[in-house]
């Protein structure tokens, strides 16, 4: 008898099914993002009873390992972050049971990604439902999809599946994301291809489509008919601290924008899907990505932090971080102002920006509400203050309506309200690292929520314009612990409009 089953599945309305059984390979056992991420979103899964007994989770890694290593590695860390309040996943305790359910099916493989007899090793050990999780250097993405190719691994015998999850980043520009979709392509079907991006993985995101097309009174409003425009934001307080090698070359622009900010944009903009089929809505985010105009030099900001101070304490600027040249250019904040060439959309401009070292840590979408055209109480300007519906992503989860109201009194004067939905006033919160849904989608086959080659292709053309011209360009200073470069500033002033202050509600 299995020492460490399934836990039960919790009755909440209808039953959530059970994964299918599966073998998890991951390749980079060793790495951060397995330790950080999968591993707490395996144990979540398995505590809501959502993962088969026959699971079983293969690590495969360079660095010399065994499996009893391997467990007490990972279970010191996940016990570890019981005390770290800094964690994106933070639990009070480890329940023994769901961690031994994860834990006793936990194989360890030393092994060299380039080597054949790594994949011939693993193809003699393997049947049935795989799954392969590269959690690894963009650089190991096309070599080890070739050799699962070539050791026949991702043939798909029938009634069993063969699937890759492949991490950001998806390529550096259009041409190497376009010759990476080219080579993986070669070796297996776009359905078994799963590209993720754990943006996805957040419900507050995932709920921005329920809240569009399931509710009748926000519908007609949303078109440009009735919104001014809209700022997406993806703020982060933290510098590049210990990635300055990985950053150097990516920059902020790559590592976020292409990814991130247009998933965000995809679902606050893109048209109703027939179905929730997910090809239906990832058509429907293709052809969003793809209606959006190649971004002009003059519609972008480029900055880089400098020394500051973060919560009272001085912090150092980019250049004076580890593994960063002393003369950097490499942008850490991006503002940029998108057109959208469709019916909907025409004329309205989406702001979008993110940076490391901001004055506060916040992910949000803001719809601007076109102001009344003619009200009894417009001010001088004859305008009066516009309605703003803000999706509060992170740190918060919620929903606010900030509109106008009379103020208490015998004058007839207006103050600004907010009307505020936090999610966890009406429903339960389980704990999340926003990989759960994503794993457990893998296992099912719901592609929905990973992102297509043409897709990533749409969204790389938006910001090739600016990759080669930013490549020899210089960068805006901006302290750090602000609200970004001035530039940014003046790139919605044109226009008459402000950035929300970073962490508005």
């Amino acid at each position: 008898m299995d020492p460490n089953p399934a836990p039960k599945a919790p009755d909440a309305g209808e039953a959530i099914a059970k994964a299918p059984p599966c073998t998890l390979v991951i390749f980079g056992a060793a790495g951060d993002l397995t330790k950080r991420l999968l591993m707490p979103a395996l144990y979540n899964l398995a505590e809501g009873g959502l993962l088969d007994d026959a699971i079983r989770i293969i690590g495969v890694d360079h660095n010399p390992n065994t499996d009893e290593g391997w467990r007490q590695s990972l279970s010191d860390t996940m016990q570890s972050f019981t005390t770290d309040r800094t964690s994106e996943f933070h639990p009070e305790h480890i329940d023994p049971r769901a961690w031994g359910f994860v834990r006793e099916r936990l194989t360890f493989r030393q092994s060299d990604f380039t080597a054949p007899e790594t994949f011939s090793g693993l193809a003699g050990a393997l049947t049935g439902n795989v799954i392969f999780y590269l959690a690894v250097s963009a650089r190991f993405f096309g070599p080890i999809v070739d050799a699962l190719g070539e050791a026949g691994l991702l043939k798909e015998a029938e009634g069993a599946f063969r699937r890759v999850v492949i991490e950001k980043p998806f390529g550096s520009d259009l041409e190497s994301a376009r010759a990476l979709n080219t080579r993986i392509l070669k070796r297996g079907a776009e359905s078994q291809f799963f590209r993720i991006d754990h943006f996805l993985g957040k419900e507050t995101v995932q709920s921005i489509l329920a809240i569009r097309f399931a509710n009748g009174l926000l519908g007609p409003v949303w078109h440009r008919d009735h919104i001014d425009h809209v700022e997406i934001t993806a703020a982060e307080t933290i510098g590049v601290e210990a990635r300055g090698a990985f950053y150097e070359p990516t920059g902020a622009l790559r590592d976020m924008v292409p990814n991130h900010l247009f998933q965000l944009l995809c679902m606050v903009a893109m048209e109703a899907p027939a179905t929730l089929d997910a090809e239906a809505v990832r058509d429907e985010k293709a052809r969003l990505i793809q209606a959006v105009r190649p971004i002009p030099l003059t519609d972008a900001v480029r900055g880089q932090y400098a020394a500051g101070q973060e919560h009272g304490h001085s912090v150092p600027g980019y250049r004076e971080e580890p593994n960063v040249a002393g003369d950097s250019h490499t942008e850490t904040y991006v503002a940029l102002k998108l057109g959208i060439d469709n019916a909907r959309w025409a004329g309205v401009p989406f702001y979008l920006r993110t940076g490391k070292r901001m004055a506060g840590r916040v992910t949000e979408i803001a719809l601007h509400v076109r102001a009344p055209a003619a009200s009894p109480f417009a001010g001088p300007d004859g305008a009066v203050a516009p309605d703003v519906l803000r999706f509060r992503i992170d740190p918060e989860q919620g929903l606010d309506l900030v509109l106008n109201a009379k103020r208490p009194g015998p004058r007839m004067d207006l103050g600004r309200v907010t009307a505020a939905f936090d999610y966890g006033d009406f429903f339960q919160e389980t704990p999340s690292v926003g990989y759960e849904t994503l794993l457990y989608d893998c296992m099912i086959g719901d592609a929905t929520l990973f992102q297509r080659a043409d897709s990533i292709e749409a969204a790389w053309a938006a910001v090739e314009p600016l990759l080669r011209a930013w490549a020899e360009a210089g960068v805006e200073a901006y302290p750090a612990g602000s609200d970004g470069p001035a530039g940014a500033e003046a790139l919605l002033a044109r226009e008459g409009h402000r950035w929300s202050p970073l962490g508005a509600g």
